[in-house]
């Protein structure tokens, strides 16, 4: 496993106008949308070259910024409320900077636990969890996340949660109804002995001041007629976690899937009505009368199925209080805005089972050598948001604050 500490841009309290030499000044511009704490990203060449101090220019006056480099690309949060139409002004100088790394990644108990302080936000299990007792083999796992914490320490998903669907890990996206080398091939419904998901390697982590995350190999494993195996996909996770804020009640994270054929023959994603995608199964204390769905388009749990969603927003209350998780399709997704599987109110005693399904309404043929990707924001809350935090969340992940570059060197 690869550790990355991420180039840290800053981490300095006080006030100050710096007399550093300046590199570049940053326009960010909110754009038609209402923005509140807003992702940044810009790429800048050679930023990587010796420490550098981000700063946010107000009335004169310079305000230190949390902010940090991957490789050339410079991140940082856009703090507060930025109207619609307005600018904000950063200048980043040559400078010492304070390391200051509270977004972590670590290992904990041979799997990886990603940290805001020592506040868990979720676990990534590279490692195989075994299934329960008594329970075949077959569903031993790796390469999903659960838990998955709100920030009032809530659990929301779940993992082996009964006997007719041992195979649901809490997060986790395996493609259902494929053509694979001339073979109808299951890669989420295991029990069928068709295939399965498991962890590749290649995992390394980012620990920084403004997220920590993930990138890790992940392998669609066909089971063949003759007993043996033969990989099928190849994929890449990308997970990143970002601060708390409104409070302590709101966090994002971003989750991509990067995918191709592993085999010269490609595979087909045959279109069916669940898979791939994203897909959730939440804490058993989602029930109908404890917990709410709503989309983008009014749709709740009794309707939703088979609709189209830009957003879906999950909430509900469990012993330890009401808790919930918006969920993101960006717009360049597979036939987004993607449809959605959501269980009806009568499965298993209304527990709940979510899923983005970009081959719900038709097939995607994935040809040899070529790359794909699906991306997903996740906003994961205390509490409950209303449908017009969730479009403005939603807004703010399709259509990102521009940010305009003037170097100064």
């Amino acid at each position: 496993m690869r550790k990355m500490i991420l180039l840290p841009v800053l981490f300095i309290l006080s006030s100050i106008m710096s007399q550093a030499q300046t590199i570049a000044v940053f326009t960010v511009k909110a754009g038609k949308y209402d923005r509140y704490n807003s992702i940044v990203y810009t790429t800048m060449p050679d930023l990587a070259q010796g420490a550098v101090v981000l700063e946010e220019e107000v009335n004169g006056k310079r305000h230190a910024v949390a902010g940090y480099v991957q490789g050339t690309q410079l991140s940082w949060i856009l703090e507060g409320a930025t109207p619609a139409g307005s600018e904000r002004k950063f200048v980043l100088s040559k400078e010492k900077a304070a390391a200051n790394v509270y977004m972590k990644a670590r290992t904990v108990n041979n799997q990886l636990l990603l940290e805001e302080g020592n506040q868990p936000v979720l676990q990534y299990n590279y490692n195989t969890v075994p299934a329960p007792g008594g329970v075949d083999t077959l569903y031993n796992r790796s390469a999903f996340i659960h838990p998955l914490w709100a920030p009032n320490g809530v659990v929301l998903t779940n993992i082996f949660p009964n006997a007719s669907h041992m195979h649901h890990m809490g997060i986790w996206n395996p493609w259902t109804h494929t053509s694979f080398e001339g073979r109808e091939t299951d890669f989420w419904n295991i029990q069928k002995k068709e295939g399965k998901v498991i962890y590749a390697g290649g995992l390394e982590t980012f620990s920084g001041p403004v997220w920590c995350g993930f990138r890790s190999s992940q392998d669609h494993i066909a089971f063949l007629k003759d007993g043996s195996k033969k990989t099928a996909i190849h994929e890449t996770w990308m997970v990143k976690v970002y601060p708390v804020y409104k409070e302590g009640t709101r966090r994002l994270w971003d989750f991509s899937s990067t995918f191709t054929p592993a085999t010269p023959s490609g595979i087909t994603l045959l279109q069916y009505r669940y898979g791939g995608g994203f897909g959730l199964r939440t804490t058993a204390y989602f029930t109908p009368a404890t917990s709410q769905v709503l989309t983008s388009e009014g749709k709740t749990r009794k309707d939703a199925d088979s609709t189209r969603a830009r957003w879906v927003k999950i909430s509900g209350a469990t012993p330890d209080g009401k808790a919930g998780m918006l969920i993101m399709n960006f717009p360049d997704n597979y036939d987004s805005p993607e449809p959605v599987r959501v269980w009806p109110e009568n499965m298993e005693g209304g527990e709940l089972m979510f899923n983005y399904s970009p081959t719900k309404m038709k097939s995607w043929q994935l040809t040899p050598g070529a790359r794909y990707q699906l991306k997903y924001r996740v906003m994961v809350y205390s509490g409950d948001i209303t449908a017009e935090e969730a479009e403005a969340a939603y807004n703010d992940y399709a259509y990102p604050v521009e940010v305009k570059v003037e170097m100064k060197q």
